[in-house]
């Protein structure tokens, strides 16, 4: 019986990641939810953009290329047509990605909706024949070994394209995106390309794009990484502190994810991972997290006092700006026909809500809350007097702040300005919110905004009387203020360890496609009463580090800088220094057979370079997790070793000395009863006893 993941996360939530991907093959975890549904919508529609698209590239061709007046007649009126239906498709995808309610909540709070982000859709991608066509080439193994892991990766893959709305479907998008440097690693070599499509749909136009760089594949996982976690914090039930807490760590890494990508990717091929898109989201989340930050001061505030409504005033003002931000970013030349009308009108919304508020709540702060200031002590006063000094933009003209606060109707009259800025910025937000449609049917949107358009009437009635036929003055700007900024963190790619799926091809310190080396080589020792004749180094896999002339392995024709693979057919890319030294010494009299590899000294010098630029620049998309600079630092460890040995062959063959002197292992101290020659290029000149452990001639 297969079960979904979700169910399994549902029923067993310590069900291992990597058991749980057994049960996610062919299956789509989110088949019954309201957002599955959306993801699947959002997808047909896609496919049919990208149809038209097809369709509108070939008239266009033909419109050019023909001379012929009917037959362009035609093709232009089908152009009109096939524009028509793209517009029609982009509409119904705008209305989709507009469809903020299922992402949600499904609490009864009434909480001014967020605004989440779908996920990019893309198409299935078979690694199967360029992966094992690579195989055979570049390793010169049977690539039917390997079956099982490039069905894994596939599984993983598919998995990857629907994630559950939780941290497991983080850390699945993390896994596969981990699993990725690998896969660059194992598989795409600098000056080619594995010949593999990545096809991914733009997330909010649907156009789709198409590339062969793994850098593109990565930058679009990342960007899901944000997208989902933008879904996860809009989903949390912001009616208490906790529920506050996730939603504000959702989106700053959201906005950490947004910015990383930002930062990292350049020549986006879709809008959606371009600089401006991306500097939209950005502030975005961040303006999101600021209005959570509201919200919770708002749950946190006990009693009514009156510096506390004035940190509220000052919250909320904040709140404001950073939205009034995102809408003038999303009103520049290139987002303002691409973001959905929807968004930008809720930003609208949101701008001259939060305005509305603080001026609600200075009203608040200064008609109810300082009816009994003489009574107060001292230090309160003062304190009092600080903060609201200090809570203008700049000095309001007319009385002195100080005599606004020990004067009871000047106090009226100033809360009765903010009350009627309230009024007129609530107005403002209802009449926006009433010219989108979609917005229109959002009704807890629709609650919040009458529910404080009317207590700021209620109140404004309170102050008003019928006596004051002074006109009300124009309230001063309020200085906004935060007590906490959003913290825009990168992705801590290290979170999920994951380990290679193809390590059976070896360690990626030989065995990448950035290395070259010769055939396997099948080199039978028969051991002498001499020795086998050869020096060994270094672990996984041990390196040949010499080979005494006239000995069995010269004889044999095992040479300096030989990888040893497999011993009598017993693979040992993996195996230690002892334990290749063990299988060598327990060789019966017949001899050994040993597999060997040779790496090609002038590619692995350009090899060095190439990493070096790889994981500087195509590190898109980041900082390598910490066993990937582990097997960093064994990659530059190897090169510098191979570039060594090519320098002292050079320098040996220059002084006329044997092609196999050894490496130069920069020995600065001798072992006492050693003999040193003037050959320190060669460990052939070193005593027995003078060798260490890890470099040890047999």
């Amino acid at each position: 019986m297969i079960f979904t993941y979700l169910i399994i996360n549902y029923f067993i939530p310590s069900v291992p990641l990597s058991l749980a991907l057994l049960f996610l093959q062919g299956c789509d975890p989110l088949a019954q939810t309201q957002r599955s549904k959306l993801q699947h919508r959002r997808a047909r529609i896609n496919q049919q953009i990208n149809k038209e698209m097809r369709m509108r590239a070939g008239a266009e061709n033909l419109f050019r290329a023909t001379t012929n007046n009917k037959v362009r007649e035609t093709v232009a009126l089908e152009l009109s047509f096939v524009n028509s239906n793209l517009q029609l498709l982009k509409e119904e995808l705008e209305e989709l990605n507009s469809n903020m309610e299922v992402y949600q909540t499904d609490s009864e709070a009434v909480n001014v909706p967020m605004i989440p982000l779908g996920l990019k859709e893309t198409k299935e991608v078979d690694f199967s024949l360029s992966i094992q066509d690579f195989i055979c080439e570049h390793y010169g193994e049977d690539s039917s070994l390997y079956d099982k892991e490039i069905k894994e990766l596939m599984e993983l893959r598919q998995a990857m394209r629907t994630p559950s709305r939780n941290q497991a479907g983080l850390e699945l998008l993390m896994e596969y995106y981990n699993q990725l440097y690998y896969l660059d690693q194992r598989f795409f070599p600098p000056h080619r390309n594995l010949g593999v499509h990545f096809h991914w749909y733009d997330s909010l136009t649907g156009v789709p794009s198409c590339q062969r760089a793994l850098a593109f594949e990565k930058g679009s996982v990342l960007f899901n990484i944000g997208a989902l976690y933008t879904q996860i914090g809009a989903r949390q039930d912001r009616s208490a502190t906790a529920g506050i807490e996730r939603a504000i760590d959702a989106f700053q890494r959201a906005a950490g994810a947004f910015n990383y990508l930002k930062e990292n990717f350049s020549n986006a091929p879709s809008l959606d991972m371009s600089g401006p898109s991306l500097c939209m989201l950005v502030q975005l989340m961040v303006a999101q997290v600021q209005e959570c930050v509201f919200e919770r001061a708002t749950l946190m505030t006990q009693g009514t006092h009156f510096i506390s409504q004035l940190c509220l005033a000052q919250e909320a003002a904040r709140v404001s700006e950073v939205y009034l931000l995102v809408q003038q970013t999303m009103t520049q030349p290139l987002m303002k026909d691409y973001v959905p009308f929807s968004w930008a009108s809720m930003v609208q919304v949101k701008s001259e809500h939060f305005c509305a508020l603080s001026h609600y709540y200075t009203a608040v702060a200064l008609c109810d809350h300082m009816s009994s200031v003489e009574e107060d002590e001292e230090h309160q006063q003062a304190e009092a007097e600080k903060a609201f000094f200090q809570f203008y933009v700049s000095t309001p003209a007319g009385p002195s702040l100080r005599q606004v606060l020990q004067d009871t109707e000047k106090r009226r009259k100033l809360g009765k300005a903010h009350l009627r800025r309230a009024v007129i910025r609530h107005e403002e937000a209802m009449r926006v919110h009433g010219l989108c449609k979609i917005l229109r049917k959002m009704d807890i949107l629709q609650d919040v905004l009458s529910l404080t358009h009317k207590r700021s009437l209620d109140k404004y009635s309170e102050l008003d009387r019928e006596d004051d036929f002074d006109e009300t003055a124009e309230a001063p700007e309020i200085q906004s203020q935060t007590h906490q900024k959003p913290d825009i963190a990168p992705p801590n790619f290290s979170a999920v360890q994951v380990s290679d799926i193809f390590q059976r091809l070896g360690p990626l310190s030989v065995f990448c496609a950035r290395a070259r080396w010769g055939p396997v080589r099948l080199i039978c020792l028969q051991r002498k009463e001499s020795g086998l004749g050869l020096t060994l180094r270094g672990d996984s896999p041990v390196l040949v580090a010499g080979v005494v002339p006239g000995g069995c392995a010269a004889e044999a024709g095992l040479r300096e800088g030989d990888y040893i693979v497999a011993v009598d057919g017993q693979d040992c890319k993996w195996a230690k220094h002892s334990e290749v030294v063990n299988m060598l010494k327990s060789c019966s009299d017949r001899g050994a057979e040993l597999s060997v590899v040779t790496l090609h000294s002038h590619d692995t010098q350009i090899n060095s370079c190439c990493l070096d630029a790889y994981l500087c620049t195509c590190s898109v998309i980041g900082t390598p997790p910490v066993c990937w600079q582990v097997e960093r630092k064994a990659i530059m460890l190897s090169h510098c070793s191979a570039k060594e040995n090519t320098r002292q062959r050079l320098l040996g063959t220059a002084k006329g000395q044997s092609s196999a002197s050894l490496l130069n292992w920069n020995r600065k101290k001798k072992r006492e009863g050693s003999s040193v020659t003037k050959r320190l290029g060669s460990t052939f000149s070193l005593s027995f006893g003078s060798i260490r452990e890890a470099e040890a001639m047999y």
